[in-house]
């Protein structure tokens, strides 16, 4: 896999010219897999594309290429709430041993596939890509790690040049999502870099660069679960007022613990513009409820470990704490009336109680805004993400 274009000496994420003398001829190697970056519809359409590399399963024969194949459909939340309840009460854990080439996850078989589009060398169109070297040559080429909070201005669309290659940018942008499923320290920052996708420029590239010398930095960084005899489940709410410079929506993110494991986080956009900030901290509150406190509460029920009390929620905005408890219908509440009834609603049944929390403790902080590094790496730590060598078997 290629660039069409040849590599700048100043651009530290490419795929370098050694890889180039790698590529074998297709002739000595006659089972190789497709790739596809697009997606059609049931029409035969094109639907839209894909933001990864994924391999055609048309040109794969089971037996031959693949053994038995499966989807994942279950939540990650519900993994790590299984797993969170499973060290609580000791029970014993059996991983399920699937054959998966995946990210950063190392290749033991020789795997050839055909050069992609967007990615073939025009001097060697008839030869095939070895997927060994496509990810180490990328990880290799990396600069120096960085401190990766930034607090400078916000990204925004239509600045500075187009990126010369829109597919490689899509496709760092589409893995490092599956990074967040253990990594939340980046969640805010890969959500930011997502949202350009469809018209990547030069200022998007080089802060897409910059998450991954961060994660070179920290790959000895991970999502750590403590034995905790307590039980209960509190959020942190937290907004980012107008933070959009192109569309001027706000960012909400919110991060769940179960006894004191964290076991869900978000970072995304709120659907419509708000017009003040107890609006944004508000809309915020109810989508942390909505989306999983109640959730979570029948996948705790469902395994058989009910909560007998209130699951907290945390929000640094005195205005929204007030709004979910005070039962008067102002006029200018209007605008969010059915969040107010949801949310009402919950705390009159004694599900969810939301309280105050000063903006020192709010941990949420970290999926709607860049941070200076000392409350940037506080909170990372008070996420439960530390440092650990430990190694698994066969390690």
């Amino acid at each position: 896999m290629i660039p069409t274009q040849p590599p700048s000496p100043q651009e530290p994420v490419h795929m370098m010219a050694p890889q180039v003398a790698a590529l074998p001829p297709a002739a000595r190697h006659p089972m190789m897999t497709r790739a596809k970056w697009r997606k059609f519809g049931a029409d035969g359409k094109l639907s839209r594309y894909k933001a990864r590399l994924v391999a055609n399963r048309k040109s794969q024969e089971i037996g031959v290429d693949c053994d038995e194949t499966f989807s994942p459909v279950v939540k990650p939340a519900t993994i790590r709430l299984v797993l969170d309840i499973s060290l609580s009460r000791q029970w014993p854990i059996h991983q399920l041993d699937i054959k998966n080439a995946f990210l950063n996850d190392a290749l033991e078989e020789t795997v050839y596939m055909h050069q992609s589009p967007g990615f073939r060398d025009p001097a060697k169109p008839d030869h095939v890509a070895n997927l060994i070297h496509l990810y180490s040559s990328i990880i290799e080429q990396m600069a120096p790690p960085i401190s990766f909070s930034d607090t400078r201005a916000k990204l925004s669309a239509d600045v500075g040049p187009s990126v010369k290659n829109p597919t490689l940018y899509r496709s760092f942008a589409g893995a490092l999502q599956y990074l967040t499923f253990t990594r939340p320290d980046n969640s805010f920052a890969v959500q930011q870099v997502c949202l350009f996708m469809h018209d990547p420029r030069e200022v998007h590239f080089n802060a897409l660069k910059r998450i991954l010398r961060y994660v070179k930095g920290t790959l000895d960084y991970g999502l750590q679960l403590y034995l905790t005899t307590s039980s209960g489940l509190v959020a942190y709410s937290d907004a980012d007022w107008a933070g959009c410079l192109t569309t001027r929506r706000s960012t909400s993110g919110y991060c769940i613990f179960h006894d004191d494991n964290l076991i869900s986080w978000s970072a995304k956009h709120q659907h419509i513009v708000s017009r003040s900030t107890t609006e944004t901290e508000f809309r915020g509150v109810a989508n942390t409820i909505s989306e999983k406190k109640t959730w979570l509460r029948n996948i705790l029920l469902e395994l058989h470990c009910p909560l007998s009390k209130a699951t907290l929620v945390y929000c640094d905005n005195i205005s929204a704490v007030y709004l979910s408890t005070n039962s008067i219908q102002h006029q200018h509440t209007k605008h969010v009336e059915i969040d107010l009834h949801f949310v009402r609603e919950r705390i009159a049944l004694g599900t969810v109680c939301v309280l105050h929390v000063p903006s020192s403790l709010q941990y949420a902080d970290i999926f709607t805004r860049g941070l200076p590094t000392p409350l940037f790496n506080e909170f990372r730590h008070s996420l439960n993400i530390i440092c650990n060598d430990a190694k698994t078997e066969g390690e």
